[in-house]
């Protein structure tokens, strides 16, 4: 969902992947490619890549981590996008520079298993009390719930909003496509890969035309000297 499903669909579509993917229906099929697309949640996507059988899928760094899958699975690429952190995040008005004071507290997140992981390599003989919350996290804290919370900031905006402020961070994430340990489709997967990469090579670059007498091409070389030799044509 959101703008990291259109990126992806965007993706897919830059690398001439087509398909018809029907209202409500999770599986579609590529008519131009062997391969069936799985539209799946984020947070699951990292296991049935690393125990099921897909071969490859798209997710973020931090869904790997809290799936516990970084043995399952390889990253083949780093997609460029989707780039935050997954920060302890306290109210302003406590002034809280170090994440040793929050060891005991009670903690909000999305992410149980890296948040306790955390807390727990602070301080081992403290247990820090977790709870799981699948959406606004940042409310937990101005409603009663939590004194800090475990989320994931990219601009810190809605970060901001709560009056909220970075503590720490656990760490830094972006999507990234990764592959099974066990892939039964090796040519096709690394095929994508290369697509997907080309891709994004695109992306960074644009081509310039000129219609002019080829007297001036120094000039225009000069201006715009390009990633490869200029390609002259007569007309």
């Amino acid at each position: 969902k959101g703008r990291l499903y259109e990126r992806i669909v965007a993706l897919l579509k830059g690398i001439g992947l087509q398909y018809d993917r029907k209202p409500r229906l999770d599986i579609a099929y590529c008519t131009n490619f062997p391969v069936q697309l799985v539209f799946l949640p984020a947070k699951d996507i990292a296991t049935f890549v690393g125990e099921g059988e897909l071969d490859i899928g798209i997710t973020g760094q931090d869904i790997i981590a809290e799936a516990g899958e970084e043995s399952n699975v390889d990253v083949v690429l780093h997609l460029g996008f989707g780039k935050c952190r997954l920060a302890v995040q306290a109210p302003v008005d406590k002034a809280i520079t170090n994440p040793k004071e929050l060891v005991g507290k009670r903690i909000c997140t999305s992410f149980p298993r890296l948040t306790a992981e955390y807390f727990t390599s602070l301080d081992p003989k403290v247990t820090t009390p977790v709870k799981y919350v699948s959406g606004s996290v940042e409310a937990a804290c101005g409603l009663g719930l939590a004194d800090a919370v475990v989320d994931l900031v990219e601009t810190g905006t809605t970060m901001r909003a709560a009056g909220l402020e970075i503590v720490s961070e656990i760490m830094t994430t972006e999507t990234v496509l990764i592959q099974n340990k066990r892939k039964k489709h090796a040519k096709t997967v690394e095929l994508i890969r290369k697509r997907i990469e080309g891709y994004m090579l695109a992306q960074k670059y644009k081509m310039v035309y000129y219609n002019i007498e080829r007297i001036n091409l120094d000039k225009a070389k000069m201006i715009t000297p390009g990633k490869k030799i200029t390609d002259c044509t007569n007309t």
